[in-house]
This record gives C-alpha cells, sequence and structure tokens, in this order.
C-alpha cells in the first residue's frame, strides 16, 4: 500500500529498520466494505465465514460461479502471501461450491504470512466470500493524514492495482495529489479536478467525483487516518466498484467512535499489547533485548535513544504513564518478563506527577510475585526518590540502582550482553547486589 504511513521507531547509528511501530486501529476488509457501502461507495456483494461450511453455503447464496475467498488478516500482501500449512494464497479464485469449501478449510485458523506479516504470520479467523469481478482498468484513490501537506490529502492515481507502490518508485509523476482546507471540506471543484486527473469523463468523471466525496466525508466522520482505495474499479460492464479498502483510525478517537472500536480484532494483536490496554499501559513490542519501563513518551523515546547509542537495542516502547500505580507498574513488570528476548530491564523514572515510591513498591511486588531472572536497572529521579531507594535498599531487591541516564543506558547494554553470551554459552550468571556501606562517624 502506496499510502500506508506506519511510524518507525528509527534510532541512531543504525541503518536497518526494527519492528515497525502502529499506534491506530485497522479494521478487516469485511468491516471496511460495510463502511464503504453505508458511504454510498459501491463494493462487489460480499459475506463473511468463520467456518468452511459457512462459506459454502454463503458461496452458494452468490448464485455465481465467479467467486473469490479473502483472507481477512490486518497485512497488506494478501495475494502473495501462503499459509504455512498449505500454499494456499491469502486471495484465491473458486469455480465451484466445493472448491470453496476445500479452500477455506486450509484457510481458516491457519497463518498466513505475507511479506508485512514477516515470518511470524499472522491468524486467520474468518474470509470474505464475495463474487469475482473482471476490470478492464484500475485506478487508485485514497485519503490520509499528511504531515507535509499539514492536514489531510487526496491521493491518486491512473495506475492502481497491486504494483502501486512499484509505480510510486519508478514513477513518481503518476500519483497526484490534492490538499484539502479542512475548514472548507472537499469542494466541488477539487472533486471534479480528483476525476479529471484519473482522465476520466462524461458518467465515470460524475460516479468518481462522487466517490472521491464521499471517501473524504467517511475520513472526517470516522476520525480517520488513511482510506484506501485500491484498486477503485471499472469492470467489463461499466460499473465502479470498491474492490480493496484498507482502513485506519486515530486511537485518540475511541471515546467518541465508540461503536467503531468495538471492532478491534485482538487475535491480530501482539497479546502482551492486548494486554497493556487493559491497565492504560502504552506499550509496543520492538525487536531489541532490552527491557524499558519509563513514564512519559518523551523520556520514553530518550531512553530508547540513548540505548541505540549505546549499541543496545530496545525491546519495547512502555510508558506507565503519569498516573502510575503500584499495580500498574506491577503489570508492566508482567508484561516484560514475559518477552523471551529481554536480557535486561532498565526502568528510568522522573517523578513529577508519579511518585518514585510508587514506582519502586511496583518493582518490589513484580520481583516477589514474578521469577525474573534478569537484571534490573533503575534510575529513579524527582518526586520521592529518598524514599523509593529506601524501600528498594530495605526489600534487599537484585536492583541495580544508578543515578545517571548515561550510565544507566551502558549498563543495561553491558549486562544486556552478559545475558545474551550466557544465554548462547548456556552459562548460569547471577547478579548480586551489594548494599553500601555506612560511614564510620
Amino acid at each position: 500500500m502506496y499510502a500506508r504511513r506506519i511510524n518507525k521507531q528509527l534510532l541512531a547509528h543504525n541503518t536497518s529498520v526494527i519492528k515497525q511501530i502502529v499506534r491506530n486501529l485497522e479494521v478487516h476488509e469485511h468491516m471496511a466494505y460495510t463502511l464503504l457501502k453505508k458511504a454510498g461507495i459501491p463494493t462487489p456483494p460480499f459475506w463473511v465465514a468463520k467456518t468452511s461450511d459457512e462459506a459454502a453455503t454463503l458461496a452458494k447464496n452468490l448464485n455465481t460461479k465467479d467467486l473469490v475467498l479473502k483472507a481477512q488478516v490486518l497485512a497488506g500482501g494478501r495475494a502473495k502471501g501462503h499459509f504455512k500449512s498449505s500454499n494456499v494464497s491469502g486471495v484465491v479464485m473458486c469455480d465451484t461450491i466445493k472448491q470453496v469449501k476445500e479452500l477455506a478449510d486450509s484457510m481458516i485458523d491457519n497463518v498466513l504470512v505475507t511479506r508485512q506479516t514477516g515470518p511470524t504470520g499472522k491468524i486467520c479467523n474468518s474470509v470474505m466470500v464475495t463474487t469475482r469481478m473482471f476490470p478492464r482498468k484500475e485506478y487508485y484513490m485514497a485519503v490520509m493524514l499528511e504531515r507535509t501537506f499539514n492536514g489531510p490529502v487526496i491521493i491518486v492515481s491512473k495506475q492502481g492495482g497491486v504494483n502501486i507502490e512499484d509505480v510510486a518508485a519508478t514513477n513518481p509523476e503518476a500519483i497526484v495529489y490534492v490538499p484539502i482546507d479542512v475548514k472548507k471540506g472537499l469542494t466541488p471543484e477539487q472533486a471534479n479536478n480528483i476525476a479529471d486527473k484519473l482522465g476520466l469523463v462524461g458518467a465515470s468523471k460524475e460516479i468518481a467525483s462522487l466517490v472521491a466525496s464521499n471517501l473524504y466525508d467517511l475520513f472526517v466522520e470516522k476520525d480517520a487516518l488513511l482510506l484506501e482505495i485500491n484498486p477503485f474499479a471499472e469492470d467489463i460492464c461499466g460499473e465502479y466498484y470498491a474492490l480493496d479498502c484498507k482502513c485506519k483510525f486515530d486511537d485518540s478517537a475511541d471515546f467518541r467512535q465508540k461503536e467503531l472500536f468495538a471492532l478491534k480484532d485482538t487475535t491480530q494483536m501482539d497479546p502482551k499489547e492486548v494486554e497493556a490496554e487493559k491497565y492504560n499501559l502504552s506499550y509496543i513490542a520492538l525487536d531489541g533485548n532490552i527491557g524499558c519501563m519509563v513514564n512519559g513518551a518523551g523520556l520514553a523515546m530518550a531512553t530508547m535513544d540513548i540505548i541505540k547509542l549505546y549499541g543496545g537495542m530496545p525491546a519495547n516502547f512502555l510508558d506507565v504513564g503519569g498516573t502510575a500505580t503500584v499495580e500498574t507498574v506491577t503489570e508492566g513488570f508482567k508484561i516484560l518478563s514475559t518477552d523471551p528476548n529481554v536480557e535486561a530491564i532498565l526502568v528510568n523514572i522522573f517523578g513529577g506527577i508519579t511518585k518514585c515510591d510508587i514506582i519502586a513498591q511496583g518493582i518490589i511486588d513484580a520481583t516477589k510475585q514474578l521469577n525474573i531472572n534478569v537484571p534490573i536497572i533503575t534510575r529513579l529521579q524527582g518526586n520521592n526518590v529518598d524514599k523509593a531507594k529506601q524501600l528498594i535498599l530495605d526489600a534487599k531487591l537484585k536492583v541495580i540502582p544508578v543515578n545517571s541516564f548515561i550510565q544507566a543506558a551502558k549498563t543495561s547494554v553491558k549486562l544486556a550482553l552478559m545475558m545474551n553470551i550466557a544465554k548462547s554459552s548456556d552459562l548460569d550468571i547471577t547478579f548480586s547486589i551489594k548494599s553500601p556501606k555506612k560511614k564510620s562517624k
């Protein structure tokens, strides 16, 4: 998908891209189709099935031999992907009801691997059963928020379809951008201009203009970050349809879009992220080996940056927020401890609203409840810091207290490396922390 924007945590001194960070709602294709239909944008007839028998029944009801099964997995490139249990693609054409049943059986409850999912893949819990269309011309149309334009922009191209990313790379002139003034909205003149950019005239121009207007209205109504129709196709009968749609919605708008956010499919998410949401923790899994527990997004980003600066890799973004409690800190530790890649944990807290002693008590409770066998490095500063340090000292925890931000990062990287070497060499490393000696009077 050309227009799909994913925030990536690119850390200093590293040319590779680590795991993509996604913090917005995505919905399955059949849900996107439903939204489009309600907005007056034509789609092919479709149903969703959770069993192979149901898929066969629904296919029969479509009353056509031209059928398509589409895996309902939140990842692009499904047609070029394959299921781990078979060579079946994520999008398959079917000619008979028997074929629908057999292929649906090989898709449902199996893992689909695509270029976007990586080798782990994602579970397919349902398939969309729809009518196969025969496009004679494919276009691209999307609405998205774009910082470059300080607001929403409509993106269109005459060259839609699965190779749109290649088009953007090799022929950028084929991609047209139409910035929208949020105060004025999409004007009729702009809508007509969009149809002109697609090279459409007459009735086709009117249809494309209306689709662009309806798509923008849906974008605003649902607090969307991206609505992407690819392809927007003309079939052999001269009818126009949205043949695929990707949607992303702003997480910050969940209080306004409760019905929409109820559609979230947590089976497509990292289980640790699902658990974090229960306790209002901002957690995003990454590909490193140093677990981070921080309060405040800015400090969290700075912590990840400095870990990378000194040669380490963060395993996550975990912001316990400004109103952290003993319970949330404890749950945060539970999440970090379930990640097998974590070989050291850095707790970096600046106590402003959050009190350091609350964090300390959470650390104490977590280490008592959990079998944490990796080193824990703590840097606590601010509100009630002395009380926090005394709590940890009295608890006799195997925790390494550090005052300096730089030293905390260096220590975390060093200990994570030691743990990694020990793990690969099958060695047993035990960390013992000595209490500071009291000065004689």
